[in-house]
């Protein structure tokens, strides 16, 4: 018999499309709760990348990727703008 999970411990993944609204409404959006979340990706990224026995260079390389899609979608904009400009 399997175990009956509530609705606010489940997993993003684990949630059905019907029961998304519900389980939003259910997530704290306090700052502690926000600065809670980020802590615990930023722990879970860690010991899954960075702490390991035989690491590579996968994890920064993730970083690094992440900060220049990051710094692009920002300055879009502008490059749009830089793009279209005509120059005689």
């Amino acid at each position: 018999m399997a175990s009956v999970v509530p609705l606010k411990d489940r997993k993003l993944l684990e949630v059905k499309l019907g029961e998304l609204p519900s389980w939003i409404l259910m997530r704290d959006f306090s700052p502690s709760g926000i600065v809670g979340a980020f802590q615990r990706g930023y722990y879970r990224y860690y010991n899954k990348y960075i702490n390991v026995k035989k690491g590579s260079i996968a994890g920064l390389t993730m970083v690094l990727a992440c900060y220049i899609v990051f710094n692009y979608t920002i300055s879009y904009k502008e490059l749009k703008h830089e793009r279209l400009r005509k120059y005689h």
